[in-house]
């Protein structure tokens, strides 16, 4: 029997409610109101709820997309109506089979359209010179060599992310807007000491700013499926370009969110695909490899041990292996991140979260059988611990250790769960429990064991994270910058 839950609105309804109005008229509205309600300000009543930055973001999306100046004007009560559609959307859950297949496939989408614009920037901004800067791999890099940064962005990767950091503070404080004759100003004068207004701007123009040419293009370029019920989890070109030119003086941010994500690792991770392609990615993997060593550094009383070669053909472990005094931990590393095809949930997911995590599972399974069988390169690692297995990814993969999607990939002969940067980064800076025992627990628990590993970390107390603290500090105009925490 299918889902019956609410009244069902069709895309086709939502979009001709959007196109009332001009986007001159309602996009600067989007703008104003996700500036008021950013970072999480819109869940602090459920009278706000529906002032989401996915909603918002569709909203500025559809208008961008098929609007036109023929219109009418656009008010505030418009935009709420507009909210209200959006969240009685019809979807394929509530026309589908009541399956577990049906649930994954709902999860997925949910999970990627909403989940991703609840991250934390000081997190994610702090990780980028975390990672990038501050982290040195074991290889010689292919293309991050010295003259990559300026090669790329136009200036330093740090002077970058300040420039993210100053767009997002400056639209959280005008509406959504930001306008580079406001850096001429005499009190702007520490913001010329790291970068002319001239080049500032070029970097704005290169890597912030579209039209609506450009976005119209992009739009339809990046479009999957012709399924309406999917349309609104395909991929914005705002989160690419999230400022846009024509809208009034300087440039508009339709969502103030997506500016700083220009800064996170995930969009330095884009931004430097598309100009030097795979061997950006392999470099970075190899840091954030590197990286997610140094964060198991920070585990109190633990031992940290790298890739073990064993065997006449010298065959590699995990990554890393973590011994403690309640349990050894086999840590995979995987610079990865959900796809098109895992965020629509589309007949391809599977092939997806197979093709990005399945070796994984394989390698913790099999060095779990080494330590097992005392291989004698392993030696020096205890077999009468508890083993676990930890696949840590550079970006989310919300669903994963659900049953649904467990299910796909391959069967382990010990626990594992999948779990984030920003999970590791949480778990090892626990300060009042012991986190070895926190695993063994959750492990136990055959429910919790299929959450998220935050759900796990939730209510203990945290010491600051050394790593990200010092990539915070790392950036131009610090102690002026706005912060927010998780």
């Amino acid at each position: 029997m299918a889902w019956e839950l609410r009244k069902m609105i069709s895309d086709d309804e939502y979009v001709a409610r959007v196109r009332r109005h001009r986007p001159s008229a309602l996009l600067p509205l989007i703008a104003q109101t996700s500036a008021r309600f950013h970072t999480g300000a819109w869940g602090k009543h459920s009278s706000t709820l529906k002032f989401n930055p996915w909603a918002l973001a569709d909203a500025a999306r559809v208008s961008l997309a098929y609007g036109n100046e023929y219109r009418h004007d656009a008010t505030h009560q418009d935009l709420e109506r507009i909210l209200w559609l959006y969240s009685q959307l019809d979807d394929h859950l509530l026309r589908d089979e009541a399956d577990l297949d049906s649930l994954e496939r709902y999860l997925l989408r949910t999970s990627g359209e909403q989940l991703t614009l609840q991250e934390s920037p000081y997190d994610n901004l702090a990780r980028t010179a975390a990672v990038i800067t501050h982290t040195s791999a074991a290889r010689e890099p292919r293309c991050l060599r010295p003259g990559w940064e300026e090669d790329l962005f136009g200036t330093s990767l740090s002077t970058y992310v300040g420039i993210a950091r100053l767009l997002w503070a400056a639209t959280l404080n005008a509406a959504g807007r930001f306008n580079p004759i406001w850096l001429e100003a005499p009190d702007m004068a520490p913001i010329h000491a790291v970068i002319s207004v001239p080049d500032l701007t070029t970097v704005v123009e290169d890597h912030f700013v579209t039209d609506v040419d450009g976005f119209k293009l992009e739009n339809k370029e990046r479009r999957l499926t012709s399924d309406s019920l999917r349309r609104r989890f395909e991929y914005n070109p705002l989160r690419g370009r999230p400022f846009l030119r024509g809208y009034g003086p300087g440039y508009l941010a339709p969502v103030t969110d997506l500016v700083w994500h220009k800064g996170s690792p995930l969009g330095i991770f884009y931004t430097g695909v598309a100009r030097y392609g795979s061997a950006f990615a392999q470099d970075i993997g190899e840091l954030f490899e590197a990286y997610v060593g140094r964060q198991l550094a920070l585990w109190p009383n633990a031992t940290v041990i790298p890739e073990i070669t064993y065997g006449r053909t010298k065959k590699a472990s995990v990554d890393w292996i973590v011994v403690t005094d309640e349990l050894v931990l086999l840590v995979e590393v995987k610079s990865t991140r959900p796809t098109q095809h895992l965020r629509l949930a589309t007949d391809k997911r599977v092939e997806e979260v197979q093709r990005m995590l399945g070796h994984a599972y394989d390698q913790i399974d099999n060095t779990a059988s080494l330590i097992k069988r005392q291989q004698k390169e392993f030696a020096s690692i205890p077999s009468d611990l508890p083993l676990q297995g930890l696949i840590v990814t550079m970006e989310p993969f919300h669903t994963a250790n659900g049953p649904s999607q467990r299910a796909h990939l391959p069967q382990t002969s010990i626990p594992v769960s999948v779990c984030s940067a920003g999970d590791l980064e949480h778990m090892v800076t626990i300060d009042d429990a012991s986190l070895g025992q926190l695993l063994i627990e959750r492990a136990d628990d055959p429910q919790r064991f299929t959450y998220g590993l935050r759900e796990a970390l939730t209510g203990h107390s945290r010491r600051p994270n050394s790593l990200l603290e010092a990539g915070w500090k790392s950036y131009p105009w610090h102690p002026s910058a706005t912060r927010s925490k998780p």
